[in-house]
């Protein structure tokens, strides 16, 4: 491509060594330059690219996109005022805009993205159609998948896999979009056709310094949607709903316990911890020549957790807006085997045991208020402190936990730092863990503190009654605690089938050892 061309993609504010070249290739990392590549130098917040200038002209950089010049080096240099937003301009247009070649949906939420993106493209293939998808676990590409490295890829890598989807004859593609994806400028240049908000808690907040700043960054994939597109919102949650007059796009909304919106969840029905409900069309829309007029119809999800239930409202809005028959929507939930640590059931005989991505005050609160709804003798609790994230999650962590102990008779907690289960990036901190004993101190919980993931659970294991219920609660630190807990079950239980009690391992993409993946492929 012409680099003349390309640069009409972004605002150029000054030039040095200014000439027309061929452009093969563009790259923000300089060990991924190859010969007559444009190189962007990007500032992150540990590294700052413009030092690897040079390595890239030496890996064959021929023109270079900055912030400030090098004038040491004798290659064009374009400047620009923030890198990371011409970077995806000029991804895309390298790329010839993929985006606008298929219907994008983007789903933004601090709690539900995965669920949500998965339960809307299992959607979408069943009702015939070649996907792709976009998320924390995998980046799928019609019948080929990779694993993610970012909830939303940089930029750049972001519309080379659209531009692959393209090629695969891809026509409906449903990605995560995370704050930090907005704030970073790593989703410009992409048309969404439909965007989701379904929910926002305090997350995150570390890294964008408010609450304030972290709801302007998730809202503006709401607020920056065009006017031919949907935006579908949640009326139970305040944030959610406020932007419904803040948005071009044509806003269609769902709630559970409110019944103002076009959609409606009534009859909820959690006893089993999986949902069965009704869905109310009461406001009619129109998506292109089809009319959705009033109607009901019944939903059984085979995903638990009250979360699944907003998570599968959005969901359903997103495929009535694709076009998707209720039919095959209502045979989808019900066979929807969901994802991975997301309220999932890992053993269910005369003890359960759930996993949980346990994140952030939103994430515990919707699981902890499904366990109310639940029916089992006694609950125990085994909670990975989150590492590395600072005291002010772990303090709001522990508060939504205390504020659900008297309900469900939580008064005592098995916790751990996971020690030798998580990388440095999770260690928990000694301000961490103090921040989480006070909180339960000032609430007189008993903590049983471990260092090691395994001998929490080996806890829980041995005080577990016939009719209990176990929770391993936690992020990173909980990542292999099913894992853990199955193996113990299975020295505990030799006489259970192997093979059914192993079985909610076998699609595991995260947390699960070598060894294990050896043992199931066997």
């Amino acid at each position: 491509m012409r680099l003349a061309e390309l640069l009409k993609s972004t605002k150029v504010l000054g030039a040095i060594n200014d000439k027309d070249i061929c452009i093969e290739g563009i790259a923000y990392h300089s060990k991924k330059v190859q010969e007559s590549f444009l190189f962007v130098c990007i500032r992150g917040y540990k590294v700052d690219g413009h030092k690897y200038l040079p390595q890239s002209v030496a890996q064959g950089a021929v023109a270079a996109i900055v912030e400030e010049f090098n004038e040491e080096l004798d290659i064009p240099q374009y400047r620009v005022e923030n890198s990371r937003a011409a970077l995806a301009e000029l991804g895309a247009a390298f790329y010839s805009n993929p985006s606008r070649r298929m219907k994008m949906i983007g789903v933004t939420a601090t709690n539900g993205k995965t669920t949500t993106t998965y339960m809307i493209n299992s959607m979408l293939e069943n009702h015939g159609l070649k996907t792709g998808l976009i998320g924390t676990v995998t980046i799928k590409i019609d019948d080929s998948s990779i694993p993610s490295e970012l909830t939303t890829p940089e930029s750049l890598d972001l519309q080379y896999y659209l531009s692959k989807m393209t090629e695969r004859g891809v026509t409906h593609t449903t990605m995560e979009v995370s704050s930090s994806a907005l704030e970073l400028q790593r989703v410009r240049g992409v048309e969404y056709d439909i965007v989701t908000f379904n929910n926002i808690s305090r997350d995150h907040i570390d890294n964008h310094g408010s609450f304030e700043k972290y709801f302007a960054a998730k809202s503006s994939l709401i607020t920056g949607a065009g006017e031919n597109s949907y935006a579908v919102l949640n009326l139970d949650d305040k944030y959610s709903a406020a932007l419904i007059d803040q948005t071009k796009a044509r806003a269609i909304t769902f709630g559970v316990n409110s019944a103002e919106g076009h959609l409606h969840c009534k009859s909820l029905d959690l006893s089993t911890g999986r949902g069965r409900f009704t869905v109310e069309i009461l406001k009619a829309f129109t998506v292109g020549d089809r009319t959705y007029k009033p109607c009901e119809f019944t939903i059984e999800l085979s995903v638990p957790g009250l979360h699944s239930v907003y998570n599968s409202m959005a969901a359903i809005t997103v495929a009535l807006l694709c076009g998707v028959e209720i039919e095959t929507i209502q045979q989808t939930l019900k066979s929807f085997a969901g994802v991975e640590r997301r309220f999932e059931f890992i053993f269910e005989d005369d003890i359960k045991i759930i996993d949980d991505h346990f994140a952030n005050p939103g994430n515990i609160n919707v699981t902890l208020q499904t366990l109310e709804y639940m029916d089992f003798k006694k609950l125990h609790l085994v909670y990975a402190i989150r590492g590395e994230r600072g005291t002010t999650v772990n303090r709001e962590n522990s508060e939504v936990i205390v504020n659900w102990a008297d309900k469900l008779g939580i008064k005592e907690i098995i916790a751990t730092k996971s020690i030798s289960h998580v990388t440095a990036k999770d260690r928990v901190t000694a301000e961490e863990l103090q921040v989480f004993l006070e909180v339960m101190g000032k609430a007189e919980i008993k903590v049983h503190l471990y260092d090691e993931l395994t001998d929490a659970i080996a806890h829980s294991l041995a005080i577990a009654q016939a009719g209990d219920l176990i929770l391993l609660a936690g992020c990173q630190g909980m990542d292999y605690g099913a894992e853990i807990a199955l193996r113990q079950l299975h020295q505990k239980m030799l006489e259970y089938p192997k093979e059914k009690l192993f079985f909610p391992l076998k699609n595991r993409v995260a947390g699960i050892t070598e060894e294990m993946m050896a043992d199931l492929s066997s």
